[in-house]
């Protein structure tokens, strides 16, 4: 269920150490999802239609109009397993549709929550590696086999990636 700033106080509680940031994404217009447990916060996510840091790759990426960004989904220990991640990305998808958004953007890193992102229709669109060398930061990305051309041109757009070369240490998956 997405949750306003009224809320903020059991979300800044469940997001822990990254509570503080609670107020300034509300202020901003991020929007924020939950998956409950009786009455309990047991996952959390959000929703940018404007430009945002990802911070795996160390660079913004720019929702086009009618399109979103899904970010900094965490389901809480003691909750995982459970598919408490499925059910918050079916929920902030179902938002999304009714909200008219026609495409939604998420990154992952290689874990299980790739799973979940393919099972609720996410499709890999791009793979990024970030390589660091002395004081430089170099983001390449590829397109993963058999993608529609115009969806990769549209990830590439987002995120500002201009090279096809593979070249670094840390991998990501942009669906």
């Amino acid at each position: 269920m997405e949750v306003g700033a009224r809320h903020a106080e059991a979300l800044v509680v469940a997001m822990g150490d990254e509570g503080d940031r609670v107020a300034s994404r509300f202020a901003r217009g991020c929007r924020a999802f939950t998956v409950l447990e009786g009455q309990q916060i047991a996952g959390y996510g959000w929703l940018s239609t404007g430009p945002e840091w990802v911070g795996e790759v160390a660079d913004e990426i720019s929702p086009a109009p009618g399109e979103a960004y899904v970010w900094n989904c965490v389901t809480l220990p003691d909750q995982r397993r459970r598919g408490r991640y499925r059910a918050l990305l079916e929920g902030v998808i179902a938002q999304a549709r009714r909200d008219g958004l026609r495409r939604l953007w998420i990154g992952s890193v290689e874990d299980p929550a790739e799973k979940a992102n393919t099972d609720v229709g996410f499709v890999t669109v791009l793979n990024v590696e970030v390589r660091r060398l002395a004081g430089l930061r170099l983001i390449r990305g590829w397109p993963e086999p058999g993608v529609d051309p115009e969806l990769v041109a549209a990830a590439r757009k987002r995120l500002s990636i201009r090279t096809w070369t593979r070249l670094g240490l840390v991998r990501h998956r942009i669906h």
